[in-house]
């Protein structure tokens, strides 16, 4: 099924199943037909058995009216009659004869040995006290001929109520083997038909993380075989692409850093009058200029440091992590700063043991607090959480400080970008801090994003288990 596309896949399941339950369908609509066929026959044999029945007891009401006149009155008139409705009843004891009714057939040959012995008896002209048991004879197997008439009918009745039953459990059978075969056929076309198209979706989360080192590869369909050489050829592009812009990225941010250096070193021999000394107008000249090529020299920085971070972020150690202790070091590191702020930063985390790359989420919850001290007022508090729920281990940082601006929430994880709101004490920042947090957290696959809240910010960051 390799040479198949994805179009031709989809028009042959259905065509499938189209036929597993247009064939059941169908032989139904036949199994009616027939059940209907057969009942509409065996009530119009069942019309015809009971009317031959019914006329066959008029004619002998005829034949005993006639015999006994011509008994009585010995005319050649009622004779007659009587060999003309004997005659009939014959012939309609011979179409009953051809129902093949088992029930009727002893009694039929006993009222056609009966119709015979009384022309005999006739024709021999014997005594009325002979004939009259044979006429009541005929009256009675009349009696029996209905009643058996009747339960043969009954009879064909619950054939036809079993016959019908019997199809009604075969049909079931068949329309639920057609269901049965109908799903199948559907769940092995969408095996064949999904999972190539969730491989594709998988590819292109990939690629949408910047992670360029795992092939693309699908299989199922032509087409959709195709579209993934398509995607990793894409990939391949990407990854040199990626690969061009940081080389281009480190050249430059070198071939910058030599110059501002020399920059830097000369502002500074200005400033300590080395050449000589320098006019009040002279000196503001200086500040500003060692103002912009410090702000220069860190901007580089951080750009290097995002560089870094871009590319060490493909590269993930998992190692089994104490979450107190993370946490623990992650405030230790940041003591003096936070010392230095009169901020207490409160650690919330059980002792659990997570499987995560310990460096990278370092780095993480390291932004997110220094942040989070410089945005807090003097005396607040940070709490450092971390909670495990559905296999996600979520870190949240909360701040009592100005908070992010509604305008500020959705791009304040792009690179260089400072919110609106100031923090209470001056801070040096190039506003790469959350982007390099969002970059480690996408390596990681896992996700950051900033909480509403009314006072303060709440950075959470949410993990997969490992595990």
């Amino acid at each position: 099924m390799n040479r198949i596309s994805f179009r031709q896949g989809m028009l042959l399941g259905f065509a499938l199943i189209v036929l597993l339950l247009g064939g059941a369908a169908v032989q139904s609509w036949l199994v009616v037909e027939r059940l209907v066929d057969q009942n509409r026959q065996g009530s119009d044999r069942a019309m015809q058995l009971m009317a031959s029945v019914q006329e066959l007891s008029e004619r002998t009401v005829d034949i005993e009216r006639s015999a006994r006149q011509y008994l009585v009155l010995d005319s050649p008139v009622f004779r007659q009659r009587f060999d003309e409705h004997l005659t009939r009843s014959l012939a309609v004891i011979d179409r009953l004869d051809q129902f093949a009714a088992e029930p009727l057939q002893p009694l039929l040959g006993g009222w056609r040995m009966v119709g015979e012995a009384l022309r005999s008896g006739l024709d021999q002209k014997i005594a009325q006290t002979e004939i009259i048991p044979l006429l009541t004879r005929m009256v009675e197997l009349d009696g029996l001929l209905q009643q058996a008439g009747q339960h043969w009918v009954e009879a064909q009745n619950r054939k036809s109520l079993e016959a019908l039953e019997s199809n009604r459990l075969r049909l079931g059978e068949r329309i639920a083997l057609a269901m049965f075969g109908a799903l199948l056929v559907a769940l092995a076309m969408g095996w064949w038909l999904v999972r190539p198209v969730r491989h594709l979706e998988q590819a292109i989360v990939r690629l949408g993380a910047s992670r360029f080192d795992e092939a693309v590869v699908v299989g199922g369909p032509a087409d959709l075989r195709q579209l993934g050489k398509r995607l990793d050829w894409l990939r391949q592009r990407l990854a040199e692409l990626e690969a061009d812009r940081e080389r281009a990225l480190r050249h430059v941010s070198h071939e910058l850093k030599t110059p501002l250096t020399a920059l830097k070193e000369g502002i500074s021999l200005l400033r300590e009058e080395v050449p000589g000394p320098l006019a009040t107008g002279q000196r503001e000249v200086v500040d500003i200029l060692q103002h912009n090529v410090g702000s220069l020299q860190r901007q580089i920085e951080s750009l290097l440091t995002l560089n870094a971070t871009a590319f060490e972020a493909r590269h993930l150690q998992i190692v089994p992590v104490r979450l107190p202790h993370l946490l623990a070091a992650v405030a230790q590191r940041r003591e003096l700063h936070s010392q230095s702020r009169q901020v207490r930063v409160a650690i919330e985390a059980s002792e659990e043991t997570a499987m995560l790359d310990a460096e990278k989420m370092t780095v993480v919850l390291d932004n997110l607090l220094s942040n989070a001290i410089d945005f807090s007022p003097e005396g607040g508090e940070i709490r450092l959480v971390v909670r495990h729920a559905d296999g996600i281990w979520r870190f949240e940082c909360i701040d009592q400080g100005p908070g992010v601006a509604a305008d500020d929430s959705l791009r304040i994880f792009d690179p260089f970008v400072q919110g609106q709101r100031l923090a209470p004490a001056p801070r040096q920042g190039s506003g790469v801090g959350l982007s390099i947090v969002r970059e480690l957290v996408r390596a990681m696959s896992g996700a950051v994003y900033l909480l509403p809240e009314t006072a303060g910010a709440h950075f959470c960051v949410e993990i997969p288990d490992a595990q």
